[in-house]
This record gives C-alpha cells, structure tokens and sequence, in this order.
C-alpha cells in the first residue's frame, strides 16, 4: 500500500451492493496485521474424550445499514473468529458451525492475517462447514437435550454480529440452554450483542464482561472504518439486561465471569482463546 492510500481516509465501496463500503484504506492499516499473536497454543495434555465440541453461532448477513443511510459490508472478523478457534482446536476440541438462515458464514476478509499460515490453514480446515453450515434451529431440536455434546457456546465478532443474532428467538433459546446446562458462552468485541437475545429472561443479571466500547464505535465513522454511525449502542443496551461491562477501551482485554468468557476486541482474540483452551480442559479433566 503507497502512502497516499495508507492516509487515505475514505471508505472504500464495495461494487457488489448499492451504498456500501469496505473500511479506508487508512483504517486497515490502523486496525489489521498480516500477522497475528498465537502465543501460547501449546496443550501437552489435549483433550482426548472425542464427545465435547463447541457450537458455533456464525454471522450470515454481509450490509449493516448505518445511520446516513450506507451501508458496512462487514460479516465475522477473521481474527476474532479463528484465534480463539485456534486454540481450541489445537486443544483438540471440535466445532459445530451453524448460522441463523443455514445460509453460509460471512466474513471480513479484509482483516485475514494473509501471513498467518497457521491461521489461514485453521480457515481452510472449516471451510467446508462456513460455506455450509447448520441451521440453528435444526441443533436446537435435534442436539440441545440433557445429554448434548457441546461444552460450550462460540459467538465470535465483527459487526455482522449486530444483524440478526440480538433478536434471535433461537440465539436464547441457546443462551438459556446454555445457562440450564451450566455451558461455557464464549464472544468477543461485538459478538456479545447476541446476549441481548436472553432479552428480560435474567440470566444474565449482575454478570461482568469485556466487550467493544460502544464510545470508541462512535469513532470509527472519523477514520473511514464504518461509514456511517451505528442506529443502536448494543453496549448501553446490554446493560440495560443487568450486564456490566468493565472495559472503556479496548486493550485486549479478557475476563470469565462464571462460564462466560469475553474480550474487548482483535487485540484479545489470542487471549481470549487461551483463556478458553485453558478453561475448558480444565472442566473436561474435571469430569
């Protein structure tokens, strides 16, 4: 990237639909990395049980309208979506890949670490499951019963997070199996805007987490990261159900509050997947 387009401010459009637009050139170079931090990924004791795996909750809408009538062609952050799978994996637990419609997972390619191979290669492994995931609902009927295999609940980030899954009918019914059945919930950044699917069910009352400012979303309009503002403040809305969240900037920050595991941002997707491992293969060696 030349110097003109590193300080280039503008959103980029996005020739695929009407008003929509990629982040400024200036932006990715504030916000993306071609490599990432995996720090940490070693297991010397990976789970071997074969039963527990994680149920993924994926985005599947690509435009966010935003408050000037543009549009965010945005999805899951990649680096939010496969550090913290990356460490699970590595600890040998497996991964169930749903979205809401069964219609694939959209991604923010424009933030793939592209000199990752380790997580390029993590990509290509679930590839096949991302272009055709489960329906949600489906799981709900047929693997949410008192004898589920899924230890946990991975809601990644990215703004795709904000379409959809907040008002989700299906997205409670998991969270709140989730909480019934004592089940990890593990998100980041934007990705806890999906508890406010839990809506006045309370289960969430009084629980502390990390999660993107909404403060600093507010910004990200001035760089030509999104643009346009958000319609909705999913943080203010959030607390509005009893969750606090303790974080004011984004620092990659992480916090489990019981069984459920967040960060602020990118900056803690390898963090919160350490976090995640560590947790998990504790519980499972538990019994």
């Amino acid at each position: 990237m030349s110097d003109a387009q590193s300080e280039d401010r503008r959103p980029t459009p996005d020739p695929a639909e009407d008003n929509a637009f990629f982040p400024s050139p200036y932006s990715l170079g504030q916000f993306t990395s071609p490599k990432s931090d995996l720090s940490g990924a070693d297991y010397p004791k990976p789970y071997t049980g074969g039963r527990w795996k994680i149920l993924m909750i994926g985005a599947d809408e690509r435009y966010l309208l935003t408050d000037n009538g543009t549009m965010f062609s945005t999805g899951n952050h990649p680096v939010e979506t496969l550090l913290p799978m990356y460490h699970l994996d590595k600890a040998d637990f497996a991964f169930d890949v749903t979205t809401l419609s069964g219609n694939p997972v959209k991604f923010e390619l424009w933030a793939m670490p592209s000199e990752d191979e380790e997580v390029k290669g993590l990509f290509a492994k679930y590839r096949g499951q991302f272009k055709q995931p489960g329906k949600l609902a489906d799981v709900i009927e047929t693997a949410l019963g008192d004898d589920s295999d899924y230890i946990g609940v991975f809601i990644p980030g990215g703004h795709g997070a904000l379409i959809g899954l907040p008002g989700s009918e299906d997205v409670r019914k998991v969270l709140e199996w989730a909480a019934e059945k004592d089940r990890f919930v593990i998100s980041l950044c934007h990705g806890p805007a999906a508890f406010l699917a839990a809506g006045d069910s309370a289960i969430y009352l009084g629980y502390r987490i990390c999660a993107f400012p909404d403060a600093l979303d507010a910004r990200t309009p001035d760089i030509g990261y999104m643009p346009g503002h958000l319609t909705w403040k999913f943080g203010e809305r959030l607390r509005s159900i009893g969750i606090e969240i303790i974080n004011d900037d984004i620092s990659g920050a992480t916090h489990r509050d019981r069984k459920m595991l967040t960060g602020d941002s990118p900056l803690a997707a390898n963090g919160l997947g350490r976090l995640a491992a560590d947790a998990l293969l504790e519980e499972v060696a538990g019994g």
